[in-house]
């Protein structure tokens, strides 16, 4: 089992390097940036914590095939793939809040499927093509540079059953991404079984990822105050692709009114501790070992902690690092 932390693309030039090695120095497994509409590019990111570690995994989760085609995503992997000597990692994901730069997200299941399919065959150098129902790469074309590795460690980003057994069949990692809830690690190994066995896959062949919010702060309190923020943004998102979770029917629509008025402290309030519990990991550094413990014996296989991690983010990574990890060793 993993655990890596998860950066939002919104920091200066040289503050993901520093948190970059301060993760690593914290004996973090890796560091993936987030792609979400509207932040930084992930690539510049990635780059620079690239430069500043020698052991992280790096990537990016996740790239999205609606605003960056497939060729591109193959070149931006490679870029990092070779500054970090073959460390790297490519998400992808449909993503969400399309509509808001009007963009449309149709088949999204051929989307995902041929942007897997043409990042390998650019990869693959070998100079085949890929002839996909979206995408396609004429046979014979090559990049014109060498890359650290002809293969792409993929991970797919999902909560559904069908983007969860494509993962099935063309990923290595499957990621439910804000969510912090141990039931879902069953129902992600069940939908996984559709696309492992149709691909004829070993049933180990892809590892589980949860991540979610993480505020760590030696007052629990003041941490759970600061991730309900953070959470009731994105609780309307998520709380609804969760099968196992039923949310009171008032909740959502109260969420939603606080936050249309600007009020996120208001909304932050309203998040219960049991439903935060499930869409994020905050509290002291014991609640928070306590937490992820539970998704471990669930079979999780990598935990991803993310931002903001603590009231202030160098100081939660370093808390986390200092007093949560030991407590996952065993």
């Amino acid at each position: 089992m993993q655990v890596s932390l998860g950066l939002q693309t919104d920091k200066a030039p040289g503050e993901y390097a520093r948190l970059a090695r301060l993760a690593e120095d914290a004996g973090f497994d890796g560091v993936s940036v987030f792609s979400d509409l509207l932040y930084q590019p992930p690539v510049a990111a990635l780059l620079e914590m690239a430069g500043a570690t020698s052991r992280l995994r790096l990537g990016c989760a996740c790239w999205n095939p609606y605003t960056l085609h497939p060729y591109e995503i193959a070149g931006q992997f490679a870029a990092v793939d070779a500054a970090s000597s073959g460390r790297a990692y490519l998400g992808l994901a449909k993503g969400s809040w399309l509509e808001a730069i009007g963009l449309e997200a149709p088949r999204p299941i051929a989307h995902l499927r041929d942007a897997v399919g043409v990042v390998q065959a650019l990869l693959g150098g070998e100079g085949a093509g890929y002839d996909g129902e979206v995408f396609r790469v004429e046979p014979g074309v090559r990049l014109r540079y060498p890359v650290e590795r002809s293969r792409a460690p993929i991970l797919m980003g999902s909560w559904g059953p069908l983007g969860t057994a494509l993962a099935g069949e063309v990923a290595d990692e499957i990621k439910v991404g804000g969510s912090a809830n141990s039931a879902m690690v069953g129902v992600v190994r069940s939908r996984l079984r559709r696309g492992l066995e149709r691909s004829g896959r070993p049933a180990d062949a892809v590892g589980v990822v949860l991540g979610a919010v993480t505020v760590v702060d030696r007052d629990g309190d003041a941490a759970r105050r600061h991730a309900r923020r953070q959470v009731a943004m994105y609780l309307d998102v998520v709380a609804a692709l969760d099968p196992t979770v039923t949310l009171p029917d008032d909740l959502l629509p109260a969420i939603r009114a606080r936050l249309a008025e600007g009020d996120d402290e208001g909304a932050g309030r309203l998040v219960p501790r049991d439903v935060l519990d499930l869409f994020a990991f905050s509290g002291t550094p014991e609640d928070i070992a306590s937490h992820a413990r539970r998704l471990i014996g669930a079979g999780v296989d990598r935990i991803e902690f993310g931002t903001p991690h603590g009231i202030d983010s160098a100081e939660g990574i370093a808390l986390l690092g200092r007093e949560v990890l030991p407590q996952l060793e065993d």
